[in-house]
């Protein structure tokens, strides 16, 4: 039996490149590819699956015009509200995604933003740059602490876990509002708050990780924000969707938000330069899961799925299961 085939639609770490030139048929493009591109790389290759991420765009129209060999769609990461998943399984195409190796390295991003917006990093960093010069007095330029301080975290699955097991590091009270209350087991020591709403008034800092889904959108709006005691911090390493920017952007302003650490947004790269223009925000760019080690795990994990569907056994990480 010859080497599954397959195309790489998004240029990978050079330690992933290598076992896909061992263990597959693989076209690899210089550069990414996407829409139209893929299907005729798919064709030509005559490929058995794709190796794509979370800016590689498969839309039910897209994946209709698959080719009939391809079997699987293996994303490099853990969201998946780039890929059509339904009109995946109605044409029988396999999709998987790449759990638990990113929790920790996106927990730890997620905090590097609460710590980055409560102690007012990016506008320390910028001073730095700028030469310094000026003494401050003992009541100048002062940030916020976050020991003691009440963290809420709305989507409690494995990324809120970490980010809950970090808080308690920094003797953070936890709230979290999830669709359903976990095993205590699975709490790490945090207090469940069935409506998301309620949680609000009782927070210091709101930390989001929970998917992109129509319940979800725009969740953080004026409504919600207002809810917030003033003062309060927002940290987003989720998905921009969850966030109606505009209303963001006034409670920054205003100063009802303290600040805000933002790794995703809205559009991307594309994101609002208003963003740019606030000093109480602490800025990256969708970089929660970029370190070396992270990310070869998740070409991997995806490699792995993709071995095993192309090979005829299950998907380690199926995101959706035959009836």
């Amino acid at each position: 039996m010859g080497k599954a085939r397959i195309v790489v639609t998004v240029r990978m770490p050079e330690a992933v490149v290598d076992r896909v030139i061992r263990e597959f048929d693989a076209l690899v493009p210089p550069t990414d590819i996407d829409g139209p591109e893929v299907i005729k790389a798919a064709i030509a290759h005559r490929a058995d699956g794709l190796l794509v991420a979370g800016r590689t765009r498969r839309d039910a129209p897209t994946i209709a015009a698959l080719p009939d060999h391809v079997r699987i769609i293996a994303t490099c990461s853990v969201g998946f509200d780039h890929i059509d998943v339904e009109a995946a399984r109605r044409k029988g195409v396999m999709v998987t995604n790449t759990p638990d190796v990113l929790t920790d390295c996106t927990a730890d991003m997620a905090f590097l933003l609460l710590l980055g917006a409560a102690r007012r990093a990016a506008e320390y960093e910028q001073t730095m740059r700028k030469g310094w010069r000026q003494a401050y007095g003992m009541g100048e330029f002062l940030g916020r602490s976050v020991a003691g301080k009440t963290l809420g975290i709305l989507g409690m699955g494995r990324i809120g876990q970490a980010m809950a097991r970090r808080a308690r590091g920094f003797d953070m009270p936890v709230l979290y509002s999830n669709r359903r209350r976990l095993p205590p087991e699975l709490e790490q020591g945090a207090t469940y708050v069935a409506d998301f709403r309620d949680m609000l008034p009782r927070i210091d800092i709101l930390s989001l990780h929970a998917p992109a889904t129509p319940e979800t959108r725009a969740i953080v709006n004026a409504d919600t924000l207002a809810l917030l005691p003033r003062g309060a911090i927002l940290v987003n390493t989720a998905r921009g969707q969850l966030v109606d920017e505009d209303a963001l952007i006034d409670a920054l302003k205003s100063g009802h938000l303290y600040a805000a650490g933002l790794d995703v947004f809205l559009n991307e790269p594309a994101f609002d330069l208003r963003f740019a223009d606030l000093p109480n925000v602490f800025l990256c760019p969708h970089m929660g899961s970029a370190t070396v080690e992270t990310r070869n795990a998740m070409g991997f994990r995806a490699l792995d799925n993709l071995a095993a569907v192309c090979a005829g056994r299950a998907a380690i990480d199926p995101l959706w299961t035959a009836a």
